[in-house]
């Protein structure tokens, strides 16, 4: 008895069926994407890159990026250094800004102080203006 095969377009057409099953399981039964962050630029230090947020996304920080709040304690507003793409547009004070918070461990050497508080970590911000 010789082996039965499967003709060479059928066994495409299954392979291509089975990862469009694949990939349309996975698309309704994984997880959600990130969701965007969006606020309103407050300011911006283009000598330091530093940038500051404010608004109801801002504000709806989760309670263990509450850390991130700017110096003054101010929780509705958000500061910390912007991280751009080379050809980034320049935020300006009104505009709005959909971003992602990180907070560094440690900060960089040159800004280490003896205040555990204050070389806890630097607040980076990466994003960009909505166009």
């Amino acid at each position: 008895m010789g082996t039965v095969r499967m003709p060479t377009p059928v066994a495409v057409a299954m392979g291509a069926l089975i990862l469009l099953a694949g990939y349309l399981l996975g698309v309704v039964a994984g997880p959600d994407g990130p969701e965007r962050t969006v606020g309103t630029v407050e300011s911006f230090d283009a000598a330091g890159s530093v940038l500051c947020l404010s608004g109801d996304d801002v504000a709806a920080l989760d309670e263990a990026a509450s850390d991130v709040a700017d110096e003054s304690g101010d929780d509705d507003l958000l500061c910390g250094r912007w991280e751009r793409s080379a050809g980034s547009e320049r935020p300006s004070a009104g505009d709005e800004f959909r971003f992602v918070v990180v907070r560094t461990t440690d900060a960089p050497a040159d800004e280490a102080t003896d205040d555990p508080d204050d070389a806890s970590g630097r607040v980076l911000i990466y994003g960009a203006v909505v166009d």
